[in-house]
This record gives C-alpha cells, sequence and structure tokens, in this order.
C-alpha cells in the first residue's frame, strides 16, 4: 500500500470496469498511482473505486462515459482538465469485439467498434500526450491484441483495429524517443473477461484452450510499459504464435485464424 504522499501521478483507465482494465488498474494503483476510472456503467465503476481505495490507499475518481460515442474521447478530456487533472499514465483498455461475417454484421454495431477501438485510442492519446511531452515524462499503455498481428475471417474488422493500436502505438513509442514519454502495446491472447461471451465467440477453438487470466495479462503490461517496452506479448504460447505470424503468407495466417473462430465450428 501506498504511504500519505507517495502517489506517482495520476493514472486514466478506460474500460475500467471489469476484466484487464480493472486489473490494469489494480496494478497501477498498488504502485503507488490516483486512478481515474472511465466506463459506461457507472454502478460498477463506483465499485471498482471503492474497492481499489481501500486496497491500495489511493485517491480513486470515476467519470462515466461511452467512448464508443465520437464526442466520449472530448468530453473525458475536458471532464479532466475541469478537475485540474494531468494524466500522467493513459491506459487505453476500452474495446468490444464482434464475431461473424462481415457482410451480415450491423453497419451501427461496425462503426461503433471502430470508433471505439481505433478513434477514441487515437484520439484520447492525441489530447493528453502533448502535456506529458510538455512536461518530459509520461506512459502510454494500449491495450492491443495477438490479433494484431494476423488477418481475422469472421472478426475482420476486429483484427483491423488491434493491427491499428499496434502500428500507433510501435511508431510513437520510436517518435518520442529521448521525450520522457513511451507508448506500449500490450497484445494478449485469449484471456478469460467475459470478452468471448460479448463477442458470440463462446464454444469456439480460440477459447477452448490456452486461456490466461486477467491478472497476469495486467501484471506483464504495466511492468512493460514501466519499462518503456514497445510491444508486451504476455504468456509463452502468445509470445510464440505472434511471432511465428510473421514468417507465413498472410493468406496462411488468415487460415488459420478462421480455423479458430469459424461459427460452422463452434462447439
Amino acid at each position: 500500500m501506498a504511504e500519505e504522499g507517495e502517489s506517482r501521478g495520476a493514472a486514466l483507465v478506460t474500460g475500467a470496469s471489469g476484466g484487464i482494465g480493472l486489473e490494469l488498474a489494480r496494478q497501477l494503483a498498488a504502485r503507488g498511482h490516483d486512478l481515474w476510472l472511465t466506463a459506461r456503467s457507472a454502478g460498477k465503476l463506483a465499485e471498482a473505486a471503492a474497492a481499489l481505495s481501500q486496497a491500495h490507499g489511493v485517491k480513486v475518481e470515476v467519470v462515466a462515459g461511452d467512448l464508443a460515442d465520437p464526442r466520449g474521447p472530448a468530453r473525458l478530456a475536458e471532464a479532466l482538465a475541469a478537475r485540474g487533472v494531468v494524466p500522467e499514465v493513459l491506459v487505453n483498455n476500452a474495446g468490444v469485439g464482434a464475431h461473424g461475417a462481415y457482410a451480415e454484421q450491423g453497419v451501427e454495431a461496425l462503426l461503433g467498434l471502430l470508433q471505439l477501438n481505433v478513434t477514441s485510442v487515437a484520439e484520447l492519446t492525441r489530447r493528453l500526450l502533448p502535456a506529458m511531452v510538455a512536461r518530459g515524462r509520461g506512459r502510454v499503455l494500449n491495450v492491443a491484441s495477438t490479433a494484431a498481428f494476423v488477418p481475422g475471417p469472421f472478426m475482420a474488422a476486429y483484427y483491423a483495429s488491434k493491427a491499428f493500436v499496434l502500428s500507433l502505438s510501435v511508431a510513437l513509442n520510436e517518435e518520442l524517443r529521448g521525450s520522457g514519454v513511451t507508448v506500449t502495446a500490450l497484445c494478449p491472447g485469449a484471456t478469460h473477461t467475459g470478452f468471448d461471451a460479448a463477442a458470440g465467440l463462446s464454444g469456439s477453438r480460440l477459447f477452448r484452450s490456452g486461456v490466461m487470466e486477467a491478472g497476469p495479462v495486467a501484471r506483464a503490461g504495466v511492468e512493460g510499459m514501466l519499462a518503456g517496452k514497445a510491444v508486451v506479448v504476455p504468456g509463452l504460447r502468445n509470445k510464440l504464435l505472434s511471432g511465428s505470424a510473421g514468417l507465413g503468407p498472410r493468406w496462411l495466417t488468415a487460415k488459420v485464424a478462421r480455423a479458430l473462430q469459424d461459427p460452422a465450428d463452434m462447439a
């Protein structure tokens, strides 16, 4: 637990009401960071805030909001500014998946996925990065996925969105070299979070074996972020899979990804 006066600066965590986001918040609180948590569910955020504050002795505030709304990132940045909060750590964790044939997915749902997974990550990073650069220190952790390394039939938009997050993160980390600010992409594989149920992936081969728990994923992410790493892939199995993704042609990796999540093969 951090002693009074030991806070290491404010950390903003999006999608913090559960899963990897909540575990990332827990890891940061354990290291003495005051927290600002955001997600759509005010009730779940309040519960998480109370538990984290009691367990780690840090200040935890919540700002409920929807980053799938195009106005969401600006509203969040404005809410922080109105409270005089200048985050030293930004964790872009909020995201959503969608499983099924691309041609059959709802257009509004598709646009919401792209807004949350791509546009909000890019915008919120852009809005908060200048203050970090001016201060000469800061950390950004963007939650991508092992999906970022390959094309993903039947989850085409999700895989493409995470490829964007990975590419943006690695590019910014190099762009900011020597500034005191780093950007890290956390690329977990299948993880027990409820994501599979929300995305319609329960019973897929992807979630039948080798699934990690959210705690170890978050710990690897925060440790890698604090070390200034550009990319963190937690778990030996995930490292091997992501490392081998570039060894074969993209048409072949797409076939492998299809075999893991083809609706025709769902249990």
